[in-house]
């Protein structure tokens, strides 16, 4: 997908944009950083076709788009799960294959107060998971996330991070914005700056793949009832999944953070059973603290 020359001003007011030229391969993970009022919403918008640029072209657009606003209005009477699958129907799913859908996600995203949650009830950050998982219903090409991090919860965190993976594996396109300069780092192939309406490619943030995952299996240390020890792996800067089976745990990490999180784990009484590195093109992290 590509802009051209893209501008947007509303009315007769100083242009928010001016002459956007943006590459937005398949299987990369896109950021656009830049301060608040910056114009990095409105551009996201136009990614999508929601709004229209005053000038310019959008080239190649995807059929299938899924995005998550920076403010997702909940003041509705529906349920999550009506409202997810109603928004399945109109992207053309029958009502039993969407229902199903929209439960997979609100299980996945573990939405606090079930599948009947009324959206207007909700908090923010499960407002969220709500906006994500709408984006999701249908398998998106492109998946335009507008400060996604905003409010959710740490597993939550980490769900994300497997979603955005799960679509740039599929071949598809993440384009998100994060204020966290860190973030945005950590997870983008390439970072476009946003500011004064005009938008440039760091050079230097452009890579072919982000680091490699190192798979690490570890097995729990028990207590004097021989029941193993839980830890909140997620929190753990550079992991990107974690699953739990019984005493052992299986982490998938960065590999430039593997040695520090190892390190940690036999401090706190966990043994090491399995090392390796993850063939895979490249991974998303969200932060923490090790």
């Amino acid at each position: 997908m590509r802009l051209r020359g893209i501008g947007k001003r509303y009315q007769r007011e100083t242009w928010v944009l001016a002459d956007v030229d943006v590459d937005l391969p398949s299987g990369e993970l896109i950021a656009f950083s830049g301060g608040n009022g910056s114009g990095k919403s409105t551009l996201l918008r136009i990614v999508v076709g929601v709004t229209r640029p005053t000038t310019g072209r959008v080239l190649e657009r995807p059929t299938q788009i899924g995005y998550v606003p920076d403010r997702f209005p909940p003041d509705e009477r529906m349920s999550a799960h009506g409202y997810l699958t109603h928004m399945g129907r109109v992207g053309g799913l029958r009502s039993t294959v969407a229902s199903r859908r929209a439960e997979e996600l609100l299980e996945r995203l573990a939405l606090v107060g079930g599948l009947d949650t009324a959206l207007r009830t909700l908090s923010k950050g499960n407002a969220q998971k709500v906006a994500l998982a709408q984006a999701l219903m249908l398998p998106p090409d492109l998946l335009v996330l507008d400060e996604p991090w905003s409010g959710l919860d740490g597993s939550a965190h980490g769900v994300l991070a497997e979603i955005m993976n799960e679509t740039t594996r599929a071949g598809g396109t993440v384009v998100f914005t994060d204020h966290r300069e860190s973030v945005v780092q950590a997870n983008a192939t390439r970072i476009y700056r946003v500011a004064g309406g005009h938008v440039t490619l760091d050079k230097g943030s452009t890579r072919a793949a982000l680091p490699t995952e190192t798979r690490l299996v570890f097995r729990a240390p028990v207590n004097e009832y021989g029941i193993p020890r839980t830890a909140d792996w997620q929190t753990f800067v550079g992991v990107v999944t974690a699953h739990t089976d019984g005493p052992y745990a299986t982490v998938h990490v960065t590999s430039a953070h593997a040695d520090a999180l190892i390190l940690a784990a036999l401090h706190d009484g966990w043994s090491m059973v399995e090392a390796g590195q993850v063939n895979t093109p490249h991974a998303t992290v969200y932060g923490g603290a090790s």
